[in-house]
């Protein structure tokens, strides 16, 4: 996987960055009979998450698209939220194929970029310009987390800092 390094500091701000708000976290796994669970170091991250304010709902999919999943819509709905920002693994596959279901929805979609990966830099380069094409915003996990939080001063701003900082 490139950038696996950059991809889990990434993933774990947004983590963090939604745990410090109370935004819901969804994390979904892909076939994890045949492809294994999360990594340690995410789980770490969702661990110390999950004693926020924020609640962290897990789902194990086979299909490439969460939406193809029924226990990752209830989850959704659940949430209220119009608003997704997805992140993950295989860009050009399950991101791409998220974000493009979740459009036709009618849901507005945040790509983080370098919270995602492919086992190929085209694959990817080529996901995104899809998604940007089709109506997603493409953007970076630092960008969410400060629009997430708002405004510096605030209790909330200075976790956010600590946790850039620690990136």
């Amino acid at each position: 996987m490139q950038h696996r390094e950059r991809l889990l500091r990434q993933t774990a701000l947004l983590v963090e960055s939604a745990a410090i708000v109370g935004v819901p976290v969804l994390i979904t796994r892909q076939y994890p009979k045949g492809l294994g669970d999360l990594c340690p170091e995410l789980e770490l991250v969702l661990a110390s998450a999950q004693t926020d304010s924020a609640s962290i709902h897990r789902v194990d999919k086979l299909a490439f698209d969460c939406f193809g999943e029924p226990e990752f819509v209830r989850a959704l709905e659940l949430t209220g939220r119009a608003q997704l920002v997805i992140a993950g693994m295989e860009s050009h596959i399950c991101v791409c194929q998220t974000a493009l279901a979740a459009l036709r929805r009618s849901h507005d979609v945040h790509v983080v970029q370098d919270a995602c990966c492919s086992r190929d830099e085209r694959s990817s380069d080529s996901a995104f310009s899809r998604m940007a094409r089709a109506g997603a915003v493409v953007t970076t996990a630092e960008s969410v987390a400060y629009e997430l939080v708002g405004q510096a001063g605030s209790p909330e701003f200075k976790r956010l800092l600590a946790a850039v900082k620690r990136g």
